[in-house]
C-alpha cells in the first residue's frame, strides 16, 4: 500500500475541513511581517499560539480583529493538538503561529503539523523571518550546504556525543543557543570541532542586532568582556577534509569509550594514560572521557 500523500493549493469547499496556516511571525523587528501574514490572521478563524500574551500584542500591533487564541505548546501539545484538529475538520482555518519567526521550526508546531497530515487536512505554509537562515546568508560562511542542528541538548556528555557525530558533517551548521549557555556550547564545539571560525548572530532584525565572526577562541574570548545578551544564533564553518580523513579512519568509532579505554589498557597502558590516549583519539579532554566514564 502506498503512504504517497499529494497535496494541491486550493481554497476550503463550503462544509468541508478548513485548513491549518503556518504562519511566520516578527524575529525582531515587527517590520518582519508580511502582507500575506496579516492578511491570513485577519481572516483565519481560529489563532494557535504559542505565547497567547504574546500573540494579542501583535494583533493589537496590526489592528487585526479579536478571535478565539488557543494556548498550543510544547507543555499542553498533547491534549490542546487534537482538540485544534477536531476544529479544523468541522471546517474552521486555524493559523498556528510560535513567539517569533516560523512556526515548527524546534517547536512543537511539527507535531501538530504531522496530526493535521494525517487527518487528511491541508497545511499550507505562509513564509516570513527566520532567525537561522538569516544568520547564515550573513555569516560569510559558505551558503551553498548547510545543516541546520537547533539546540543542542542540556547534558554535557549529550552535547559531545551530538557534536561528535557532525565532525566531518558537510556543510556549514546552524545552532540556536540561549545567552546563559553560548560560551559553555562555544568551549565543546572548540574542544570537539576544532577552533574553527563561527559567527555569533543575537538579536537578529532589533535595534542592537550584532555579528560576531572570529574563531571558537576569539569568539569566547569576546564574550568573557562582553556578557552574553539575547538569544543566539551560531553558524559554524564546516570540517576539513583533513577531519573527514581522520574521521574516515577513526577505527574506533563503533565502540563504546569505555571499550575504548579498555583497548589500550590491553596493549599495556595503565587506566590513566589509556584515558589520555582515548581522549586524544576522539578531540577531547581527558576530563571529558573521565566524566563520561562516571556517568555511564
Amino acid at each position: 500500500m502506498s503512504n504517497l500523500v499529494q497535496q494541491s493549493y486550493a481554497a476550503p469547499a463550503d462544509g468541508g475541513p478548513g485548513s491549518l496556516y503556518l504562519v511566520a511571525t516578527p524575529i525582531g523587528n515587527l517590520e518582519d511581517m508580511t502582507y500575506r501574514a496579516v492578511r491570513t490572521l485577519q481572516e483565519c478563524d481560529i489563532i494557535a499560539a504559542e505565547d497567547t500574551r504574546q500573540s494579542r500584542k501583535l494583533l493589537t500591533h496590526f489592528d487585526i480583529p479579536t478571535k478565539p487564541l488557543f494556548s498550543y505548546h510544547e507543555h499542553n501539545k498533547a491534549a490542546s493538538g487534537p482538540e485544534i484538529i477536531r476544529y479544523i475538520i468541522e471546517g474552521k482555518n486555524v493559523a498556528l503561529v510560535s513567539d517569533a519567526g516560523l512556526p515548527a521550526i524546534s517547536d512543537p508546531g511539527a507535531d501538530l503539523v504531522s496530526l493535521a497530515i494525517a487527518a487528511g487536512i491541508a497545511v499550507i505554509p505562509i513564509p516570513g523571518a527566520n532567525a537561522a537562515l538569516s544568520a547564515l546568508i550573513a555569516s560569510g560562511l559558505p551558503t551553498e550546504r548547510f545543516t541546520f542542528i537547533g539546540f543542542l541538548p542540556r547534558e554535557r556528555k549529550d552535547i559531545i556525543n551530538q557534536l561528535g557525530e557532525l565532525t566531518s558533517a558537510h556543510g556549514t551548521l546552524i545552532f540556536y543557543e540561549s545567552p546563559h549557555r553560548v560560551k559553555k556550547t562555544l568551549s565543546l564545539m572548540g574542544e570537539v570541532l576544532g577552533n574553527r571560525k563561527v559567527t555569533l548572530a543575537r538579536e537578529l532584525t532589533k535595534r542592537y542586532e550584532e555579528f560576531l565572526r572570529g574563531t571558537v577562541a576569539e569568539c569566547l574570548a569576546w564574550l568573557e568582556d562582553h556578557p552574553p545578551l539575547g538569544e543566539y544564533c551560531i553558524v559554524v564553518e564546516a570540517g576539513s577534509v583533513e577531519d573527514e580523513v581522520r574521521e574516515q579512519n577513526a577505527w574506533w568509532q563503533e565502540m563504546a569509550l569505555e571499550a575504548h579505554v579498555q583497548h589500550y589498557e590491553e596493549q599495556g597502558l595503565n587506566r590513566k594514560d589509556a584515558m589520555k590516549k582515548t581522549a586524544s583519539d576522539r578531540g577531547v579532554s581527558k576530563r571529558d572521557v573521565y566524566n563520561a566514564l562516571l556517568n555511564e
